[in-house]
């Protein structure tokens, strides 16, 4: 360990212990109306690891050298912080978000519970599965945009919403797992390891519906007498939105799709990205606000932590590979609460000669974690970006997150190591 390694651990420390200090923040800009505005900009829980990654670059400075610093930061991969910025602004979108709640709404029917009952749970099982085909940032926005507006906007219990947010956050994470490249632990591994589609349905896709399904029964059972007493939202107000025409969702769906398909190549789904821009502002009367600084806080959040997660693989990795495969499905998910999911999988597919169950066990133990905190899966920033006003103060307190969390991870432990 070098005296940088050391400061690099020590900022990644502080940096995970102010994402549990948000609220912390929020409460100084209202103590010191003075200094609001930064009270307030450092409770912002996306702002944390790119204000970190900018100590640490400030530190890298001072103790390697501006070249050092320089090099480090031009050669980090930023692909993930501005796809996820890309696909929420364009998932987030009225035709989209139309398109998405009227299938919502077609399945609900099928579901002959009272209330919002069978409507929530529709959203809680299908759009996280729906995660696997239009990857799990989309579907983290998607699931968010419509759980707000008719579910959190309307005076839920504290209880019910950390509930939803913490069976939200799982089932998005382990969702994604019935194909190659939907979710962010699966990507870093599914090239180098030979992992297709097929491969992932049945090693990993079946047990992880059956987990969706689960916790998705489970929260509704639990709160089943305030879901069912709310009334289900039809849409017919008279200052709802008017249907976009078939055509234009059309487009909007083939942006979605080309963004996707072309989600490892920066410059093309960001070239479609600019096109689509210019299609929302020719169609303005068909849109809503785009959530371009939600999007790019989230894409800031998450850069910062490819800047300072890349700096702890001097004790992640060797931590990592000295478990057995038993450990580390164990290991995995207790370290993707303090880190991206996909880094602890990219260091996995670093080491040549990994056994198929120990490959099995790193992977299963990361997705499983992913809904444990902010930063345990790139999607769940996103969530929390459009999420967060409608809870006290505007902050989503990360004990609260942890403590929901738990027993679906428990669940989709129990499904990946039960059926392994």
């Amino acid at each position: 360990m070098t005296p940088f390694e050391l400061v690099c651990a020590v900022l990644f420390v502080l940096a995970i212990v102010h994402t549990f200090s948000t609220k912390y923040f929020e409460h100084l800009a209202h103590l010191q109306p003075r200094h609001a505005g930064l009270w307030h900009w450092l409770g912002e829980v996306e702002v944390v690891f790119g204000f970190w990654a900018l100590v640490l670059a400030i530190a890298m400075v001072a103790m390697l050298g501006t070249k050092a610093a320089v090099d480090y930061i031009d050669n980090r991969n930023y692909t993930e912080p501005m796809f996820v910025f890309a696909v929420m602004v364009i998932a987030a979108t009225r035709p989209i978000l139309q398109a998405a709640t009227a299938l919502v709404q077609w399945l609900a029917r099928a579901v002959p519970l009272g209330g919002s009952l069978g409507y929530y749970l529709v959203v809680m099982v299908m759009v996280p599965l729906m995660g696997s085909f239009i990857t799990e940032p989309a579907a983290m926005t998607l699931a968010a945009l419509i759980l707000g507006s008719r579910f959190f906007a309307r005076n839920l219990s504290t209880r019910l919403k950390y509930a939803t947010l913490g069976v939200l956050f799982v089932n998005i994470s382990i969702g994604g797992t019935l194909t190659s490249f939907a979710a962010p632990p699966v990507l870093m591994v599914a090239a180098q390891w030979g992992w297709d589609t097929p491969f992932m349905a049945a090693t990993f896709g079946w047990k992880a519906a059956i987990a969706v399904l689960v916790n998705s029964v489970g929260v509704s059972v639990v709160f089943r007498k305030e879901l069912a007493a709310l009334p289900l939202q039809t849409g017919t107000k008279k200052n709802a939105a008017p249907p976009v025409p078939l055509l234009l969702v059309a487009v909007h769906l083939a942006f979605l799709v080309g963004v996707v398909v072309f989600a490892h190549h920066p410059p093309i789904f960001m070239g479609l990205f600019l096109f689509f821009l210019g299609i929302t502002h020719a169609y303005e009367h068909h849109q809503d606000r785009l959530i371009l600084k939600e999007g790019l806080l989230v894409a800031f959040f998450l850069a910062g932590l490819v800047v300072l997660g890349g700096q702890q693989q001097w004790w992640l990795q060797p931590l990592l590979m000295g478990m057995s495969s038993d450990a580390v499905f164990v290991g995995a998910i207790a370290l993707t609460a303090v880190t991206d999911n996909a880094a602890l999988t990219y260091l996995g597919s670093l080491v040549e000669g990994l056994s198929d169950s120990f490959k099995y066990a790193l992977v299963a133990g990361a997705v499983t974690g992913g809904g444990l905190t902010i930063i345990a899966n790139a999607p769940n920033p996103a969530g929390i970006a459009i999420l967060r006003p409608h809870f006290h103060e505007g902050v989503v307190h990360p004990l609260g997150l942890l403590l929901a969390a738990l027993p679906p991870t428990v669940v989709a432990a129990a499904a990946f190591w039960v059926f392994r």
